[in-house]
């Protein structure tokens, strides 16, 4: 694995290194870490690179990478830059022969999703985007449940993610996460929508297997001065007809990363919260509810697959994380010997769940312009 971004002051960048490194599947080679040379060759070492695979700028990463020998060079790459700085590495990596992984949301506008999701097809590529909470295995579990029709045809989705930390005004010397993340020139047209919005919506969609039609929002900017939406909820329409309600807020003072959904159909529903991951509630009409936990052999092969410890033992948001990069290398190493990959090895966020991400947004905010209008997902 080379590396985009991750350098001083990263959260997300020291995120993705250990999770791509849990499993041993995964080894970093090389990497570029900071737009300034300098900080880029001092994160290098202290990762222990060698300092020639340490890069002042990506695009001399791709290059320099792209001249070694297949067996020496980085088989993929991470790019885990503020939005701004997505399109351009990654595009240049698949224009390089290079598999991606990329953080979320995809891009920073949506006709650069458009093209990025149109050149991954041109090259055949591997591409990864970290929508890190389909990793639990209770997710994968609840998604199974739903496919194989245990609840009957889907009628209702509630999916909520509250947040406090952005609840006061902050600039960048205080905190540097929250300044890229209230800037649109860094950010795009969304805020809050954008970085966990995107992550409610991906979760609603991988859950049910549905994909929304059409949507209605209202964003709100509750932190005076702030340019990006703080708050904000959406009613959705879904293929086939359910009916979804999407609510995301980074001013719920007191919470701290309160991700939760619960999905009904005809027969029964179930509930799973992001903070108690390893247990999935299903609710049933005519008899006991069911507590589900995981690492039990009555559970799926995806649920199975993606967890690492006995029951009991708690497994959590790097773990789920790193479900992203060990399915991501699984499927890569069966590319690259020749061999069919297994469905739970392709069990990741694609460019087509990146692009749904940036249809959202762009409909998100279309619709809360103008009034709370609503309108069916823009295309571009």
């Amino acid at each position: 694995m080379g590396m985009v971004g991750g350098g001083p002051g990263s959260f997300i960048g020291a995120v993705h290194r250990i999770a791509a490194n849990l499993d041993g599947q995964i080894e970093l080679v090389c990497g570029c870490f900071s737009s300034s040379a300098g900080k880029s060759l001092e994160t290098g070492r202290e990762l222990y690179l060698p300092e020639n695979r340490i890069y002042p700028t990506y695009q001399e990463m791709i290059l320099q990478e792209a001249l070694l020998p297949s067996d020496e060079r980085m088989d993929f790459v991470s790019v885990v830059t503020p939005n701004h700085v997505h399109f351009e590495p990654v595009y240049s990596a698949l224009e390089h022969g290079f598999h991606v992984v990329l953080d979320k949301p995809m891009t920073f506008t949506l006709d650069e999703a458009w093209r990025l999701k149109e050149k991954v097809e041109q090259t055949g590529l591997l591409f990864a985007l970290t929508h890190t909470y389909t990793g639990y295995p209770m997710v994968k579990e609840a998604r199974r449940r739903v496919l194989r029709g245990d609840f009957g045809k889907i009628r209702r989705i509630y999916v909520e993610y509250p947040q406090g930390w952005l609840s006061d005004d902050v600039s960048e010397a205080d905190n540097k996460q929250a300044g890229w993340r209230v800037d649109p020139n860094r950010s795009g047209i969304a805020g809050c929508m954008g970085d966990i919005g995107t992550h409610a919506f991906n979760l609603a969609e991988y859950v049910t297997g549905l994909k929304t039609v059409e949507l209605c929002a209202e964003l709100n900017t509750f932190v005076s001065g702030r340019r990006l939406d703080d708050d904000g909820a959406a009613m959705l329409r879904y293929e086939g007809g359910a009916r979804g309600l999407l609510a995301a807020s980074q001013i719920a003072v007191g919470e701290e990363n309160s991700l939760f959904i619960r999905v009904y159909g005809e027969r029964g529903g179930l509930e799973w919260r992001q903070e108690e991951p390893n247990t999935l509630l299903v609710k049933w009409g005519d008899r006991p509810n069911e507590i589900v936990r995981t690492s039990n052999g009555y559970l799926s092969t995806f649920a199975r697959h993606n967890a690492r410890t006995p029951g009991g033992h708690p497994e959590g948001y790097i773990e789920a994380f790193a479900n992203i990069y060990r399915n991501f290398a699984l499927a890569l190493q069966c590319r690259l010997e020749g061999v069919e990959a297994k469905a739970e090895y392709l069990d990741f966020p694609s460019v087509d769940d990146g692009l749904r991400g940036m249809q959202f947004i762009s409909t998100v905010v279309s619709s809360s312009v103008g009034g709370g209008r609503w309108l069916p997902m823009i295309e571009r």
